[in-house]
């Protein structure tokens, strides 16, 4: 037998391995995509959340994009509050703390958790609008303003309708430097009693019980605050009477973004108070607890570390079978090769190994073939 010969009869187990690992049936392919689409549908649903303002509700009426804009400012460190105690571990007066619409009232020890924080300097905004626990909220922390709860209509100012009004009445203040207008929807007023205003409408803006009901005699037209800040002991409290501003439909609107960005870097650190709404989905409040427990993260490393080691012992254990026992397993592995016509035997050789010519391609053919019926001859046998 020529040198030639040899190399195809050597290369023949490694090949007819190659070719049985191809030859994937169509239901195994169809279980694979259905498993991977059924673990995206999995990872989706347990990291995103449909809780109106949640912070991982990619919609419209989420606030997604506000949480990733405060992530990826360079100028702010920014986490999550999902259990009032953790104020404590802050420093308020380099922290700026936002509370978007809660679901829940704060009950007395979460309430004296945030009056401390702003006792002890940090920075407090509430965004709200109709709901009481905004304004129990305040009432706990000290702050006199109020949210007012009538939706503001303008027909003069307005984004898409009257109950989207511009906000055209900017005060000269630190926070609005750069704010010429806050674009609002379904706002409501902010009552300021000993707060100074930031942000007001126009001189067109109106209350009413409805959002449907139009302008009529028993209305006022007036400049209504929407936006406040006051100093409570060491800390300030800002007040403003629309969460939308954060929610990705309203946030790059003329100019909440830049509003709420200079809200932000009041401090180094700005945290979104969750505590008290159900926007955290589960997987990502897996992620925040892992990385809030050094004991957990050291835990899921030794997990990791042993089953490396399991898997690398598996594969040296492999690597070491005797000789004899691997012949064997190449053996096994022609015989269960389905047999291919020569067409069809030269048509995967050429698409596995391009750089074959055809003489070569034909040895390999004229090995296989040897091979089936040498087994074939071994079943009579």
């Amino acid at each position: 037998m020529t040198a030639d010969s040899d190399r195809s009869s050597s290369d023949a187990p490694a090949v007819l391995e190659s070719l049985t690992s191809s030859r994937l049936s169509w239901p195994t392919v169809l279980l694979a995509v259905l498993v991977l689409v059924t673990l995206g549908a999995l990872v989706v649903g347990g990291s995103t959340s449909t809780t109106a303002f949640g912070p991982y509700n990619p919609s419209w009426d989420g606030a997604s994009n506000f949480q990733s804009a405060l992530d990826d400012d360079p100028e702010v460190e920014a986490s999550l509050i999902q259990d009032t105690s953790r104020y404590a571990d802050l420093e308020p007066e380099n922290t700026v703390a936002f509370v978007i619409a809660p679901e829940e009232t704060y009950d007395d020890e979460s309430a004296a958790d945030v009056a401390r924080f702003v006792e002890a300097g940090g920075t407090l905004v509430v965004l709200e609008n109709f709901e009481p626990q905004g304004n129990a909220l305040l009432e706990d922390v000290g702050a006199s303003a109020r949210v007012d709860g009538q939706v503001i209509r303008d027909d003069e100012y307005y984004f898409r309708g009257p109950t989207m009004p511009v906000a055209t009445g900017v005060e000269n203040h630190t926070l609005t430097a750069d704010v010429e207008q806050l674009t609002l929807n379904y706002a409501t007023a902010v009552e300021p009693s000993n707060a100074t205003t930031l942000v007001t409408t126009s001189d067109f803006a109106y209350r009413v019980d409805d959002p449907d009901e139009e302008l009529d005699d028993d209305k006022e037209l007036e400049r209504l605050p929407v936006a406040t800040i006051e100093s409570v002991e060491d800390g300030r409290v800002v007040v403003i009477g629309d969460p939308s501003i954060t929610t990705n439909a309203m946030r790059d609107e003329p100019d909440n973004e830049v509003f709420l960005t200079a809200l932000a870097r009041e401090g180094n650190t700005a945290v979104v108070d969750v505590s008290h709404s159900d926007g955290i989905p589960p997987l990502t409040a897996a992620l925040l607890v892992l990385r809030g427990s050094v004991f957990l993260q050291a835990l899921l490393g030794f997990v990791g570390i042993g089953l490396i080691a399991l898997f690398s012992s598996g594969r040296l254990t492999r690597e070491r079978l005797p000789v004899g026992r691997r012949r064997r397993s190449v053996q096994a592995a022609e015989e269960s090769t389905p047999t291919l016509s020569d067409v069809e035997r030269a048509t995967l050789l050429r698409e596995r190994h391009p750089d074959w010519d055809d003489e070569r391609i034909e040895r390999m053919i004229t090995v296989f073939n040897q091979r089936d019926s040498k087994g074939g001859q071994h079943e009579r046998d």
